[in-house]
């Protein structure tokens, strides 16, 4: 028999009474466990890793039908051969590791799994269906029924009871009234006993009231010394209550007054500070701000607010007026220069149609009144003007 154990992935393999002797050896303490020393294998990378398997173990040979390397079909057709990566040496050997631990966990279920005991002579197993859900046998084969029923034990018969045989003669007699029991005689020690009990029972209860009586006196008195012990302790209480009281306000008082003392010290630092800080501070200040126009001068702010502005206002309105005026005469006297200008160009159109065969006295006096005429008609222009 053989058992397994698994520590940090390495598989172990001892035999039942080595690995009692060692658990017994070692005690409470935890398991553990190193395999036998092995010589190291050297590493051969020059076309693939073989593994030397151990001495004690059977090399396992594969199986030409499965092998990648191994064409099947057609030679003359191009097959590629799948590339292998070289396996490391300790990858192989975990794997054969793990496989082993396989088969070993499978053996030890076989062992360790409860069969069903071999049949007596001439008796042989039936197989039954034990699941827990019957299956539907779909392909259905030939069978015979047979039955098997073993004998039915009987039980064994109860044990007659003992009777001693019977000794000596059977003989008969009477009993008369009073013969075998006598009342007044049969009752009295009854008749005593209850007696005694009621008696007795009575002065223990006589007792018992006379102890709970002594007990409620002696409860009265305790209590009533509790109560004065305990209005004894309240007053104390209270007492020292009210002296933490006074204690707590009388240090809350002399807390006070030492911060009164302190605030009022420390405003008079800082009045007598500012007063020396602030002293060349105000005439500067008022300069600054009498500078920057802070402070002005009442007629000055009143001229400069009121008075100039009105003025300003009435000279640009007789600005104004003035201008208008200057625009109406321009305008005048344009209308009056094109007018001017409209008669020499019709004059001048008519001398033109004129008859030159007249004399140059004619034409000069001719122009000559014109002139008069526009002199009166200029002259006409100007005293309105004036």
């Amino acid at each position: 028999m053989k058992l397994f154990h698994s520590f940090d992935r390495k598989q172990t393999c001892i035999t039942k009474s080595s690995c009692q002797s060692r658990l017994s050896k070692q005690g409470n303490s935890t398991y553990s466990y190193s395999s036998q020393p092995k010589a190291a294998q050297r590493q051969r990378f020059k076309f693939r890793p073989t593994v030397v398997p151990p001495t004690n173990e059977s090399i396992s040979v594969g199986n030409l039908m499965y092998d990648r390397r191994i064409v099947r079909g057609n030679t003359y057709a191009m097959h590629s051969l799948p590339t292998q990566t070289p396996l490391n040496l300790i990858t192989i050997q975990r794997q054969q590791e793990a496989r082993q631990r396989v088969a070993a966990r499978r053996k030890a279920r076989q062992f360790f799994r409860t069969v069903t005991p071999e049949p007596v002579q001439d008796r042989k197993h039936i197989n039954v269906q034990t699941e827990l859900y019957l299956e539907e046998l779909t392909d259905r084969v030939e069978e015979a029924d047979v039955f098997i029923q073993t004998d039915r034990f009987l039980d064994r018969p109860p044990t007659p009871l003992y009777i001693p045989q019977a000794t000596g003669r059977d003989t008969a007699t009477q009993i008369e009234t009073g013969d075998l029991f006598n009342f007044n005689v049969e009752v009295r020690p009854i008749v005593e006993v209850l007696a005694g009990r009621t008696v007795e029972q009575a002065l223990v209860e006589v007792s018992q009231e006379e102890e709970m009586r002594r007990m409620r006196d002696q409860q009265r008195d305790y209590e009533e010394s509790r109560n004065a012990e305990l209005v004894e302790l309240q007053r104390s209480e209270e007492q020292e209550k009210r002296l933490r009281t006074e204690k707590d306000r009388r240090m809350q008082q002399e807390e006070e007054v030492h911060r009164a003392e302190r605030e009022a010290q420390e405003k008079i630092a800082a009045r007598a500070f500012s007063r020396a800080y602030l002293q060349d501070l105000v005439p500067s200040v008022f300069n600054n701000l009498r500078e920057n126009g802070y402070f002005y001068d009442p007629v000055e702010r009143e001229t400069e607010a009121s008075f100039i502005p009105w003025l300003m206002d009435q000279t640009m309105s007789q600005v104004n007026q003035l201008n208008i005026s200057r625009t109406l005469l321009d305008s005048t006297i344009r209308d009056v220069v094109n007018q001017r200008v409209d008669q020499y160009q019709r004059l001048n159109d008519s001398l033109r149609q004129s008859n030159h065969s007249g004399s140059r006295r004619s034409s000069r006096h001719g122009s000559e009144k014109s002139l008069q005429r526009q002199k009166s008609t200029s002259s006409d222009h100007r005293a309105p003007k004036e």
